[in-house]
């Protein structure tokens, strides 16, 4: 049986932040937009589809990682449906460890941060674990419409103290109260809506008392970004016109070099999220971007093997989390790096060298 999304239109995302900034509220927007959800679940209020455990709503944190899958199709910039298997993983500083065996299978990740707040010292925790696993990220500032919160702040502090290598790639139109939108620096439009609730952005020109900041942005921007593609590099050297396809082009080589991070903002409640979701289709990596899985041999350890994220390739797979859920039982999460398994085949699990029978696939 075919797949029904190519490799190359799936992204295996992560969305990881300090406890507070707004990680299930996002991905709540995300189901929400995708149509996953009718409506957006409070967190204060127990609602959430990524809390599920009782534990969870009352206290409205992220205890452990969930895991989901929706699909969306890019607006901002023309592209076919792809499908996004997103993991929501706790900021609490006490369930670090879900985090890191949440990393260890992500593709890419979207790294939340409080506007009002910046940086904050679990941040730090979740962007150095993400560096050791090498995983390319972007950063979205949530809650910049709220009493205090600040964009430009909290982009002098990821550059402060995680990476001087954050570029944002849309500047917030309004401050406070009063965000109403983004100016896209790689289209130069602007993007509003009346109420966070909206289905659909407005396109329109960038706001005339916006227009030096978005260009000095925008050459910034560009400036960083051509180092990582040579083609693209002489063409700007020369002072060739950059298209709007080789600006998106460069920031996805930059992004996948994990050495630069797209920065955006705005409501994470609302619609503003479908230029985050558009962003993670474009930047982040599909599963044939990466490099190939190394494993070693289970009779010999010494001898080192290598799978590529092919469904002709044996069957390989990482077994990441475990959760018991009252009307299945038992619930194995895996990541799958090569092959194909299906419900009623048998797999070798390695810990305990048994053959295992797969039940049913959810």
């Amino acid at each position: 049986m075919p797949r029904e999304y190519s490799l190359e239109r799936t992204r295996n995302i992560g969305i990881i932040a300090h406890i507070d900034a707004g990680k299930t509220t996002v991905t709540e927007g995300i189901l929400y937009l995708t149509g996953k959800t009718h409506k957006i679940g409070a967190v204060h209020e127990g609602e959430t589809q990524m809390d599920w455990m009782e534990q969870e709503r009352e206290r409205g944190i992220t205890i452990t990682s969930a895991a989901t899958t929706c699909f969306w199709k890019p607006k901002q910039y023309s592209g076919e449906e792809h499908r996004i298997n997103i993991i929501d993983t706790p900021g609490h500083i006490d369930f670090t460890v879900e985090v890191q065996r949440s990393l260890r299978v992500l593709d890419g990740a979207c790294v939340i941060f409080d506007g009002k707040m910046g940086v904050e010292p679990q941040s730090e925790t979740v962007w150095r674990q993400a560096d050791k696993y090498n995983v390319p990220r972007m950063c979205f500032i949530n809650k910049i419409n709220q009493t205090g919160g600040d964009f430009y702040m909290s982009l002098k502090s990821i550059r402060e103290r995680l990476s001087k290598d954050a570029y944002p790639i849309q500047l917030p139109i309004g401050f406070e109260k009063d965000i109403n939108g983004v100016v896209d620096l790689i289209k130069m439009k602007a993007y509003t809506y009346k109420d966070f609730h909206d289905k659909e952005l407005v396109e329109s020109d960038v706001p005339d008392n916006m227009k030096e900041k978005c260009e000095q942005y925008r050459s910034e921007l560009l400036e960083k970004v051509v180092e990582y593609d040579d083609v693209i590099m002489e063409k700007y050297l020369e002072g060739g016109e950059i298209s709007q396809e080789e600006f998106v082009q460069a920031i996805r080589k930059a992004t996948l070099s994990s050495k630069f991070y797209p920065v955006m903002g705005g409501d994470g409640r609302g619609v503003i999220v479908e230029t985050m979701l558009d962003a993670v289709i474009n930047f982040l990596p599909n599963p044939l971007d990466l490099p190939d899985t190394q494993g070693m041999d289970i009779k010999d350890h010494e001898i080192k093997i290598t799978r590529k994220p092919s469904d002709e390739e044996p069957f390989a797979a990482l077994a990441f989390k475990i959760a018991t859920d009252p009307f299945v039982g038992t619930l194995t999460f895996f990541r799958v790096y090569s092959g194909v398994v299906k419900s009623g085949s048998y797999v070798l699990n390695s810990t305990k060298g048994d053959k295992e029978r797969i039940g049913r696939i959810v």
